[in-house]
C-alpha cells in the first residue's frame, strides 16, 4: 500500500533524514587505508544513538550490524567485519536510522586514498545518475521516468546498472510500496504525486550488471569482480519538486 506522508510527517521525516546526513558525513570523514569495516560500524552505532535515533539496520531481516559496508566488487549488503580498507578501494556506505518511530536511509561510496582514475569516474557518475533520478521525482511524472533517467546517464557513460536491486517507498517501515526501479519507460509507471516518499538508489558496476550472493546470504558482489558504487538519498516529492531529506552537509560532528 502506497502512503501519502501529510505535512507533520515530513518534519519528523525531514528531521531524520538531518541526523542521517550528519552520521553519514562522519563516516565518510573516517574512511582511511587501515581502518576495518567493523571500526567503521562501531562509529555508526555511536553517531545514531548519540543523536537519539535507533540503528534501523540491527536486525532488521536479521541484519546483524548497524552499518552496510560495501569494498570494490561488494555491491550492497556487506557485513562489517575484521576486513581492512586498502588504499585505493571504493568503499560503499548503506546506513538507515530511525527517529520517532520515522525512517531515513541513505548511503554513498567514497574513495579510500588514491583511486585511479576510472574508480573515480565510477563514483562520479553513479553520483550524477542519483541527481538525475532525483530531478524525476515531480508531481505528475511516472516511476518510469526516474529509472529511465538513471538508466540513460549511466549506460551512456559505459557502465550498467544492476536490476535485482531496487530504490523503494519509505516512511514507517523502510521498506515501503513502491519499489523504484533504477531503469525503465519514460511515461510509465506510477503517477507521482506530493507527500510520496523514496528512496532512490541507483547502483551501478563497473562491468557486466550480473551478481551473486556469498555465502553469508547477505554480501552480494559482482558476477565478474569488477568494481561497484552506490550513492542514496531518502527523498520527499513535494508541490514544488523533489526534497532531499538526507544531504550530506559540509561539516559534521
Amino acid at each position: 500500500m502506497i502512503t501519502l506522508k501529510r505535512p507533520e510527517e515530513l518534519a519528523l521525516m525531514r528531521e531524520a533524514g538531518r541526523r542521517l546526513a550528519e552520521v553519514l558525513a562522519v563516516l565518510a570523514a573516517a574512511v582511511r587505508p587501515g581502518i576495518t569495516t567493523a571500526d567503521l560500524d562501531r562509529v555508526a552505532n555511536r553517531e545514531i544513538r548519540r543523536r537519539e535515533s535507533f540503528p534501523g539496520f540491527l536486525g532488521y531481516d536479521g541484519f546483524p550490524k548497524h552499518l552496510c559496508v560495501s569494498v570494490q566488487e561488494e555491491v550492497v549488503h556487506g557485513i562489517p567485519g575484521r576486513r581492512p580498507l586498502r588504499d585505493g578501494d571504493l568503499v560503499s556506505l548503506d546506513c538507515g536510522l530511525i527517529y520517532k518511530g520515522w525512517w531515513a536511509d541513505a548511503g554513498l561510496t567514497v574513495a579510500c586514498g588514491d583511486v585511479d582514475a576510472e574508480g573515480q569516474r565510477l563514483i562520479q557518475v553513479t553520483r550524477e545518475a542519483l541527481r538525475v533520478g532525483i530531478e524525476e521525482a515531480r508531481p505528475g511524472r511516472r516511476l518510469g521516468d526516474i529509472g529511465a533517467a538513471v538508466q540513460r546517464h549511466v549506460e551512456e557513460n559505459g557502465f550498467s546498472i544492476v536490476r535485482g536491486y531496487t530504490g523503494h517507498g519509505i516512511g514507517r517501515d523502510m521498506h515501503e510500496d513502491p519499489e523504484v526501479p533504477n531503469f525503465g519507460t519514460p511515461g510509465k509507471g506510477l503517477e507521482i504525486r506530493p507527500g510520496l516518499c523514496l528512496a532512490i538508489e541507483p547502483i551501478v558496476n563497473e562491468g557486466t550488471p550480473a551478481t551473486r550472493v556469498q555465502p553469508d546470504q547477505w554480501t552480494v558482489v559482482t558476477a565478474d569482480g569488477r568494481r561497484s558504487c552506490y550513492f542514496e538519498h531518502t527523498v520527499a516529492v513535494t508541490a514544488e519538486g523533489p526534497e532531499v531529506l538526507t544531504a550530506v552537509p559540509v561539516a559534521a560532528g
